[in-house]
């Protein structure tokens, strides 16, 4: 059997070896997942909702646990970390009343009644990346059982430890065995089959652009549903009217939160031109402020990136680039053993630049002037992405005009607030297909059936 060494990303020591599953072994889990099918969603509503709620508790007795897991898992912050584990917990609870609540209607029509009825899917896949473990994996499992699916779920190789973890607590709780379950593999074996394997109704994807165009090409053989959230290139837009000082103080954040390992990550900044220069006073003040470390240190805001492979990725955007890159201004970060990056500002020289078009998934940031409200809009869409954004105003209707002209699904005025889990989450464009979170993940996990019943005599 093929294994895996998990890497702490902040020492670069050894957490745990992991034997990874092949296709032998996936086609096993959705046998059994095929299996157990029927019990589960004949399961009474409120009993479903019940487990689901006994499953969120018994996350939250294992919080600083998996909170302590993922620091060594994936470099997160404890800080982060604790808010993940968290999600997990709110998400649960959240869908576990949807079992009572999955509404269908009574359609008026001519010689008798006619109802609806969500129904499950099935089988519901969902594959999870490395970058939020813990919290994405609950994004798809918990509205997918809700639903009366049952899960198999491929954690990223690199970060499987968390998604691991959360299948012992399921079963802990008394979901029962092949309901959900969690298959560390390869992307090439185990999501793979997930696309190609008949019983599987619908495939969850978290990850790269390019990747997910192949799973939607294969999951097409078959008409298997999928749901996507891919890249992102999300605009932090700052008027001059803005007050400027909160501005400059939230900036750093909004792109270095899981060291810029984020899709949702505000990795270009626009600003009004008469505001510009005071604008980046204030941010490199800011960025000094930040504090880059031991990822288990409560006072840390940012921790290493996943891998060398990852660090080398987002070196060659500002250091190996043929492009030239201007820097701005950079914080600092430790050296020796990790995988560091400094936060780093870089000035585009114009739009057309790779570091202001492509997806660094790190802790860079390019910083560029815009004239007015249609420019900013402009330059804003000038993307391939459309997933999230923050746009910085006191005037309302501005607020308000730029949200309709940003081609994302995911805005925030006067905040860098992206996902709650009980508003829906999904992106515009080349950012996915779908949308997770809140009430309308559930449409996204059943089919809708009509019936109609003669009242005729």
């Amino acid at each position: 059997m093929t294994t895996h060494d998990v890497i702490n990303p902040a020492t670069e020591e050894t957490v745990r070896t992991i034997d990874l599953v092949g296709v032998e072994e996936t086609d096993e889990a959705v046998a059994r997942a095929v299996e157990v099918g029927p019990q589960w969603r004949a399961m009474a509503p409120a009993d479903r909702g019940r487990l689901l709620r006994r499953f969120s508790d018994v996350v939250d007795d294992h919080l600083e646990e998996l909170a302590r897991l993922e620091v060594q898992n994936a470099g997160h912050t404890i800080g982060n970390a604790r808010w993940e584990a968290g999600n997990v917990r709110d998400v649960l609870a959240y869908y576990s009343a949807a079992p009572e609540r999955l509404l269908g209607q009574q359609i008026p029509v001519a010689g008798g009644i006619n109802v609806t009825f969500k129904e499950p899917l099935g089988v519901v896949s969902v594959i999870v990346p490395w970058n939020f473990p813990m919290p994405i994996a609950g994004w798809g499992f918990a509205p997918a059982l809700a639903a009366g699916n049952t899960v198999v779920l491929k954690p990223a190789e690199l970060t499987p430890l968390t998604a691991m973890r959360l299948a012992e607590l399921a079963l802990d709780a008394g979901v029962p065995e092949g309901v959900f379950t969690v298959l560390p593999g390869k992307g090439s074996v185990v999501g793979e089959r997930f696309v190609t394997h008949p019983d599987v109704r619908k495939v969850c994807f978290t990850g790269s652009t390019a990747v997910g165009q192949g799973i939607m090409r294969g999951a097409a053989d078959q008409l298997k549903r999928v749901t996507l959230e891919l890249g992102g290139k999300s605009a932090n837009i700052v008027f001059a009217d803005a007050d400027l000082e909160a501005a400059a103080a939230a900036a750093p954040m909004s792109f270095l939160d899981n060291a810029g390992q984020d899709c949702c990550a505000r990795t270009r900044i626009l600003v009004q031109r008469e505001v510009f220069n005071d604008f980046m006073g204030r941010f490199e003040s800011a960025m000094r402020d930040v504090r880059v470390g031991d990822p288990g240190d409560d006072a840390t805001q940012m921790g290493p990136l996943v891998s060398d492979r990852q660090r080398e990725t987002v070196r060659g955007f500002v250091e190996g680039s043929e492009e030239p890159v201007d820097v701005a201004f950079r914080g600092t970060a430790p050296e020796g053993a990790g995988w560091w990056y400094p936060p780093t500002v870089v000035l585009p020289r114009s739009t057309s630049d790779r570091v202001w078009q492509d997806e660094v998934f790190g802790p860079v940031v390019g910083v560029m002037p815009f004239d007015d409200e249609a420019d900013a809009i402009a330059k804003a869409n000038d993307t391939a992405y459309g997933l999230s954004g923050s746009i910085w105003t006191r005037d309302v209707g501005r607020a308000i005009r730029v949200s309709r002209g940003v081609e994302a699904g995911n805005l925030s005025v006067n905040s860098h607030s992206s996902v709650r889990y009980s508003t829906p989450f999904g992106g515009f464009k080349s950012s996915g297909i779908g949308r997770e979170l809140g009430p309308d993940a559930l449409d996204a996990f059943t089919e809708v059936k009509n019936v109609f019943i003669s009242t005729e005599p």
